[in-house]
C-alpha cells in the first residue's frame, strides 16, 4: 500500500490542480481515485530488503566497518571509463562495486558507453547507434584518457564481458541504463538468466522512470533504484543552463519541479524502487530518513574528495559512487 503520507501529498495535489482545471469537484474526485486506483493496480511491490542490503551492503564491507564504495563508470579517473581494464583498476584499489553504462550498437549488441557518440572516449567518432558492433571493437578505448599510455588498447566491452569480470572480481554492479527500456530490459532479463548470482550482487538503475518500470515488468526479483539531480532537465552536471532560450530554460525549470516532485511522491512507489542515486549536493540527514522511512536505501555521487568521503562513511553512513579509489579528483559529468 502506499505511504500515508505519500498518499495524502500525492491526491491532495492532484485533486487540487485538476480542481483548478476543471472547477469540478466531481471530476476531481473522480480523477484522483482513478489514479489512486491505478498504482494500486499497477505498482510493483519492493524487493525484500534483505536482498536489498546484501546488494547494497555486501556483509564483508559492513563487517569491516565501512560502506559500500562504487567505481563511477569503472573508475573513471584511475582507468579508462566503462572498460574491463576499469573493472579490474577497480577492484584492485578496494572498491565494492562498479557502475557501468549499458547503450547499444546499431545492430543491438549491448556495449558499455555512457555517451551517445564515441568521440570523447576513444579515437573513433559518431553516433553509437550508426556503429555495428564489429566497427566499434576497433576503436581505442583509452585514446582519451590521461592514463592513455598504460591502457593503450582497450577496447569497449559488450555487457556480457562486463558482467563475466565483475563476476570474476567479486564486485557489486550497478547497472546505468540510459534509454532503450525495452531493449535493456531483455538484455538484462538474459544476464540475470545466465548468471544467477547477479540477483544478490547488482541493482539496476536509470534517470528514467520507464526504464525501471520496464525492468521490473521484465523480472520483478531484480533490485532496483532511480537516480536523481535536481534540475537535470534545466541545467547540466555543473549548474550551468541548457538551453540559451529563456522561456524555453524557465519552462524546462518547472518541468524540472514537476519531474522532483513525481520521483519522490509517486514514481518510486510505481516502480517499487530498494534505492535512490542522488547528486551529493542534496543530500542530508533528513534526506536520508524521508527515505529511509520509506525504506529505500540512499546512494551518494559523485563523492571525489578525501573529505567528502569520511564525511559519507563517518558521519551519513551510506554507500557512495566515485570516480577516483586512489585520489582526489573532478568529477566526471
Amino acid at each position: 500500500m502506499l505511504q500515508i503520507g505519500d498518499g495524502f501529498a500525492c491526491f491532495s495535489v492532484v485533486f487540487v490542480v485538476v480542481l483548478l482545471g476543471t472547477r469540478s469537484a466531481f471530476y476531481s474526485s473522480v480523477i484522483t481515485a482513478s489514479l489512486y486506483v491505478f498504482l494500486l493496480m499497477f505498482r510493483y511491490p519492493q524487493v525484500p530488503s534483505s536482498r536489498v542490503r546484501q546488494v547494497l551492503r555486501p556483509s564483508k564491507v559492513v563487517k569491516s566497518g565501512g560502506m559500500s564504495v562504487v567505481a563511477h563508470r569503472g573508475g573513471g579517473h584511475d582507468a579508462p571509463e566503462n572498460t574491463l581494464a576499469a573493472i579490474r583498476e577497480a577492484s584492485k584499489n578496494g572498491a565494492t562495486g562498479v557502475e557501468l553504462d549499458l547503450e547499444f550498437t546499431a545492430d543491438g549488441v549491448p556495449v558499455l558507453m555512457h555517451d551517445e557518440t564515441v568521440d570523447r572516449t576513444t579515437d573513433g567518432s559518431g553516433p553509437l547507434c550508426e556503429l555495428r558492433f564489429s566497427e566499434l571493437a576497433k576503436l581505442d578505448a583509452s585514446a582519451k584518457h590521461r592514463l592513455r599510455d598504460k591502457f593503450q588498447g582497450e577496447r569497449v566491452p559488450t555487457l556480457q564481458e562486463a558482467v563475466e569480470e565483475c563476476i570474476k572480481h567479486e564486485l557489486t554492479i550497478y547497472f546505468d541504463v540510459k534509454g532503450h527500456p525495452d531493449e535493456a530490459a531483455a538484455a538484462l532479463k538474459e544476464m540475470y538468466k545466465k548468471h544467477p548470482v547477479l540477483y544478490n550482487t547488482s541493482i539496476v538503475c536509470s534517470f528514467e522512470p520507464k526504464v525501471i518500470y520496464k525492468m521490473r515488468q521484465a523480472d520483478p526479483e531484480v533490485v532496483t533504484a532511480l537516480t536523481h539531480r535536481p534540475w537535470s532537465l534545466s541545467r547540466l552536471g555543473d549548474g550551468t543552463p541548457r538551453y540559451p532560450s529563456l522561456w524555453k530554460q524557465q519552462w524546462m525549470q518547472a518541468l524540472d519541479v514537476l519531474l522532483d516532485w513525481a520521483h519522490h511522491h509517486l514514481l518510486w512507489n510505481l516502480c517499487g524502487v530498494s534505492a535512490f542515486l542522488v547528486q551529493k549536493n542534496f543530500i542530508s540527514p533528513d534526506y536520508l530518513q524521508y527515505w529511509a522511512d520509506r525504506g529505500v536505501e540512499v546512494v551518494g555521487w559523485t563523492i571525489n574528495t578525501a573529505v567528502e568521503k569520511q564525511y559519507y562513511q563517518d558521519l551519513l553512513k551510506i554507500s557512495y559512487i566515485t570516480d577516483s579509489l586512489k585520489e582526489d579528483c573532478e568529477p566526471h559529468y
